[in-house]
């Protein structure tokens, strides 16, 4: 009786996000069938005419389409790549580091944008790189011209990337800190007494140490291959920056709700989460494999 009663306080716990995860995550899921319509508000789902895989078929005709999914994987791929490298090299840094309360502040200032919103750092960010910006006087005060970042095709996507691991480096590194507390002090004592300098034994215990948690992240993070950062990009891009920093999110966002064309940015949405789901498994199946790392 009194298991069967813990059992039901978790159920009761768990019941409002189950609620949440039902109207938010599954019950939106019946729209897909929008991407085999000529959608219609006025008419509805169920009155709208079906046209079969035409907005598919239209989707993968248009130059918009191929351009938004190279800009989605590229600017994906580099923050992946530069979220697993710099978190490490920074955790590592820090592990380094002998003098604990410059550490703990340098920890707090590194934490600190994570938790600030894309909206607030957005404008921080388009003054700093405006023409007439911190970044552009230091450019000039070194005898260059301006650059006009956020109107570039070829420095738009380098801020999103820069700026994203800025943002999200320092936090990202707590996992990496914590694997490192797990390895044993045993083993630098060791490569100590065997002469070892420090840069010996960074290359020799502490990689080693924690390449299983590398492998694990880099591993779970091919899910998220085709998620480059609505709300960054949203809050930052222009139509000057449309070919190089569209992706597949604000595109949807664009075709469907601004153009109105439901048909079309169903179709990439609908597109765009079936390829999800196939890295997703994957990833999981590679993490079983090659980190032992396993959900059910």
């Amino acid at each position: 009786m009194r298991r069967q009663k813990d059992i039901l306080q978790y159920h009761i716990m768990l019941f409002p996000g189950m609620v949440f995860l039902l109207i938010f995550s599954i019950l939106p899921l019946f729209g897909t069938v929008i991407a085999f319509q000529d959608f219609i508000p006025a008419k509805g789902i169920w009155h709208s005419n079906w046209v079969g895989f035409d907005n598919f078929t239209y989707m993968f005709q248009l130059d918009d389409s191929k351009q938004i999914f190279f800009n989605t994987l590229y600017i994906s791929l580099m923050k992946i790549i530069l979220n697993l490298l710099i978190p490490v090299a920074a955790a590592i840094l820090l592990h380094e580091l002998l003098f604990l309360k410059l550490k703990r502040w340098i920890q707090t200032i590194i934490y600190f944008p994570h938790f600030m919103s894309w909206v607030i750092l957005a404008g921080i960010l388009s003054d700093m790189l405006s023409a007439n910006g911190i970044f552009n006087h230091i450019i000039q005060w070194f005898g260059g011209e301006p650059i006009l970042f956020m109107g570039s095709n070829f420095w738009f996507p380098l801020v999103i990337i820069g700026s994203d691991v800025w943002k999200e480096f320092g936090f990202n590194a707590i996992i990496f800190l914590a694997a490192l507390t797990a390895i044993n002090p045993a083993l630098y004592e060791a490569a100590e007494i065997d002469g070892a300098n420090r840069m010996r034994k960074i290359w020799s215990v502490t990689l080693p140490g924690i390449m299983p948690t590398i492998v694990l992240i880099a591993t779970l993070n091919i899910g998220q291959v085709l998620n480059a950062g609505f709300e960054q990009i949203l809050n930052l891009y222009s139509p000057l920056v449309y070919s190089s920093g569209d992706i597949i999110d604000t595109y949807v966002y664009r075709v469907g709700l601004l153009e109105s064309q439901y048909g079309l940015a169903t179709a990439v949405g609908s597109l765009k989460s079936f390829i999800g789901f196939v890295l997703i498994f994957i990833s999981y199946r590679l993490a079983a494999k090659y980190a032992n790392y396993r959900i059910f």
